[in-house]
């Protein structure tokens, strides 16, 4: 990776950008999609405005595709896409003997296989379960349920202006990152 190339930030859909609910909280929702009350994560705007501007922006859920795609459109503003757009079809559905239930897993070596260096991306989820094998490339929020005073994505774009700098966002600790703003 050359000094000119921008690293790339993978974004988490459902409680990481935006909460989806069978039904309302209270207060209007920011749109639907089918039967789901969906609200915008507060400062979600100006947040992926900074990593369009900063980041190659990448999106994987363990959604369905069609429910990404929809969500996506309403989402992020028009003259923005995301470099690519992946959905449950690109998870791994592992089984926890423990919990005896599977869960969705996204592995890295997918994302290198595309041809990226793992040491210049950053993933942004609230289900750090999902990248078991990648937590030297997680960065953890707060799921979002709804609260129209949460701020997490204020203070990610702070945290996220570090890691853009760094040559390896493996070796950086990024647990309790709040804690180091």
């Amino acid at each position: 990776m050359t000094p000119t190339q921008r690293k790339l930030l993978i974004l988490d859909l459902d409680e990481t950008l935006i909460h989806a609910a069978e039904e309302p909280l209270g207060g209007e929702p920011d749109f639907m999609i089918g039967p789901y009350f969906v609200y915008r994560r507060p400062f979600l705007d100006e947040f992926l405005e900074f990593c369009f501007e900063n980041f190659e922006v990448a999106v994987w859920t363990s959604s369905t595709l069609v429910y990404a795609i929809r969500i996506t459109a309403n989402i992020f503003p028009a003259h923005r896409r995301p470099a690519f757009l992946w959905a449950r079809e690109r998870c791994t559905i592992c089984f926890d003997p423990d919990l005896r239930e599977q869960y969705f897993e996204k592995k890295m070596w997918k994302i290198r296989r595309r041809g990226y260096d793992l040491k210049a991306v950053v993933v942004v989820d609230d289900s750090p379960e999902k990248w078991r094998t990648a937590y030297g490339n997680l960065v953890r929020v707060e799921p979002f349920l709804g609260d129209r005073e949460d701020d997490e994505l204020k203070h990610l774009a702070v945290y996220l202006e570090r890691l853009k700098a760094l040559d390896n966002i493996r070796k950086f600790e990024k647990r309790n990152w709040r804690n180091r703003l």
